[in-house]
């Protein structure tokens, strides 16, 4: 067992603790070391084993999450991945986290449909799985177990035409990023002038958790930034979010550029999807687009920067050097769909450019 992950379930719900150890279980590259009901119970657990990847929730007895995160990164860092309700009242805190120093965040699962639980599943051993590859920054071996299928994006938008797009005064950005990324973001949006190009971005988050990132966003940008509606036009100046849960889709209208946000299946695993998203960039918007592939575990994007590449758009992939995780950007340059390769510093600077050329 020493080339698995060991991790800690820290969780005050003896039912959360037992459907998290089951799921986590379920894995071979995945070993549950124990279980604990609070900070406490997780220290004195941790002196007899450390754990490579801790599960954390937020609302506890005795110490709260945050509390307990903000101790383990400042004297013993580990990959801490928040499992949360993640209500309204409480997003603004699970944002805190992630600048506190978690990985990711993900929704508890509850008992419900196959599908739920089987999407609880995917996402649950996911973010573990790049929480630990975040901070060993090696290949985890192949894992033997059967796996869901990965849909591509297929599943929500045929691929493309080949049509040329006819090239409009306006360019549209479209950026996608997953574990890691809020903090890319971020630097990326603080960057950008007042009057940059019209953005959409895919991050690889939970439902209810995005809106509180985008007002998070836009108080500390000089562009807007928002959580995206249905219907919501690209327009210069604006970065519109993809709601967790949702994919959201690039469209046009004469030369006016919005977002299509609905339901769908899981894409790459993911929803929304960055596949999604750049496909849909492709085919609409062609060689008046810009892609932006950022830090995360997997491929998700990788196929629809190819896409936008081979559209026309100009496509930049975030270096290894600057990534939490090397995975999507990794991906999209294998497959020869990236233009240039740059640290997070000035991916901001290159697409302003590119797009005033």
């Amino acid at each position: 067992m020493k080339d698995t992950i060991k991790v800690l379930v820290v969780d005050d719900s003896a039912l959360v603790r037992q459907t998290l150890t089951d799921i986590l279980s379920s894995d071979p590259e995945i070993e549950v070391i124990g279980a604990a009901a609070d900070p406490y119970a997780a220290v004195k657990r941790m002196e007899t084993q450390a754990p490579d990847v801790i599960t954390l929730d937020i609302e506890m007895p005795r110490m709260d999450g945050l509390t307990f995160l903000r101790k383990i990164m400042t004297q013993h860092p580990i990959p801490v991945v928040i499992c949360s309700t993640l209500t309204e009242a409480g997003s603004e805190t699970t944002l805190r986290a992630m600048e506190y120093g978690a990985t990711d965040i993900i929704l508890k699962p509850k008992l419900g449909t196959r599908q739920f639980l089987e999407e609880s599943r995917i996402r649950v051993v996911d973010a573990v799985k790049a929480a630990a590859r975040a901070k060993t920054r090696k290949m985890l071996p192949p894992s033997a177990m059967k796996v869901a299928p990965k849909l591509s994006a297929d599943a929500m938008l045929p691929g493309p035409t080949g049509k040329a797009m006819f090239q409009t005064t306006e360019k549209v950005v479209a950026v996608g990023a997953s574990t890691g990324g809020t903090e890319a973001l971020r630097e990326f949006l603080e960057a950008m002038p007042q009057d940059c190009p019209g953005i959409a971005i895919v991050q690889h988050m939970p439902e209810k958790f995005t809106a509180a990132f985008a007002k998070r966003l836009d108080s500390i940008c000089r562009i807007t930034v928002k959580e995206a509606v249905d219907g919501d036009t690209i327009l210069r100046g604006q970065a519109l979010i993809a709601p967790g849960n949702l994919h959201m889709l690039l469209k046009r209208s004469g030369a006016r550029y919005y977002v299509e946000v609905k339901e769908g299946p899981l894409v790459r695993r993911h929803r929304p999807s960055v596949d999604v998203l750049f496909r849909s960039a492709a085919r609409y918007a062609g060689k008046n687009a810009v892609g932006v592939i950022m830090t995360g575990m997997g491929d998700d994007g990788a196929s629809g920067m190819q896409e936008m590449h081979e559209a026309g758009a100009y496509t930049i992939a975030q270096d290894e050097a600057s990534c939490v995780v090397f995975g999507m950007p990794q991906e999209a340059i294998k497959l020869g769909g990236v233009d240039k390769i740059m640290p997070l510093s000035g991916i901001a600077h290159e697409v302003v450019r590119a797009c005033s050329g």
